[in-house]
């Protein structure tokens, strides 16, 4: 995220620091590799930017996500971090495995230099193909998130693109991911320590599997993978995912 902020002469400190707990698909679970969660981050400020706030901004915003799953799975073959590292974080074994097996940081670093400037290429492309023709709000459901934590509308815009476990993929939930980055925005605003922090998010997740019969994955959650925008959008306005909002917008 910071890498891709930068190129667009936008850094976001803030926003940066608090998407580290997404590093190793939502603290270490081995869902989406980090770097799908920062871009998407990246590609909804820099949406912002150029269109505001609105269900306009929103679309772009799960377009470019879009690009940036398929462009991330096209050079890695997997989304997954579980998959990518065959390392399982949640356990030592598994971060000794990676770190010693796996080549641990230095590997990431490399996977990091070569899609960054592809992730940058692909926020532009999106941007570059705009279409007037939105589905009027609700979009996102992450963004609803963000709107119902009484997040700002650039921060909104930032977390549109996660719905649907990113880009509509159907991985782990988009709005659980918002929750926590936004979870670590506000105790970092606070000033609350990492432990807070960590407690907050821990919280919040399980009463996340709670609610969900202890699901993660969008589409196992939703029983379907959601065909396009619109689909996705005719969901929310059925009132689908509410239940969850409430859930993780819960203090």
């Amino acid at each position: 995220m910071s890498v891709v902020d930068r190129s667009f002469d936008h850094p976001l400190k803030l926003e940066e620091e608090a998407s580290i707990p997404l590093a190793g698909g939502i603290v270490n679970q081995g869902y989406q590799c980090g770097m799908i969660w920062g871009a998407t981050l990246a590609a909804g400020a820099q949406v912002y930017q150029i269109l505001g706030p609105g269900p306009q901004a929103e679309t772009a915003a799960l377009i470019a996500a879009q690009r940036l799953v398929e462009s991330f799975r096209a050079r890695n073959k997997h989304i997954d971090c579980l998959e990518l590292t065959e390392a399982n974080l949640t356990k030592k074994t598994g971060i000794i495995k990676l770190f010693i097996k796996k080549g641990g940081p230095i590997g990431c670093v490399l996977m990091t230099a070569r899609y960054a400037p592809v992730a940058f290429s692909d926020i532009n492309t999106a941007l570059s193909e705009i279409h007037n023709e939105a589905p009027s709000r609700p979009v996102s459901c992450s963004a609803m998130l963000a709107q119902k934590m009484g997040e700002s509308d650039m921060h909104t815009v930032m977390a549109a693109g996660l719905a649907g476990g990113i880009g509509l993929s159907g991985s782990a939930c988009g709005a659980l991911g918002a929750a926590i980055w936004i979870i670590g925005m506000n105790g970092r605003k606070e000033q609350a320590g990492k432990k807070v922090i960590n407690s907050r998010i821990a919280d919040t997740i399980d009463r996340f599997i709670r609610s969900t019969d202890f699901k993660y994955e969008c589409s196992e959650i939703v029983g379907r993978r959601f065909e396009n925008i619109g689909d996705h959008a005719g969901y929310l306005r059925d009132g689908g995912c509410s239940g969850i909002i409430e859930v993780l917008a819960a203090k």
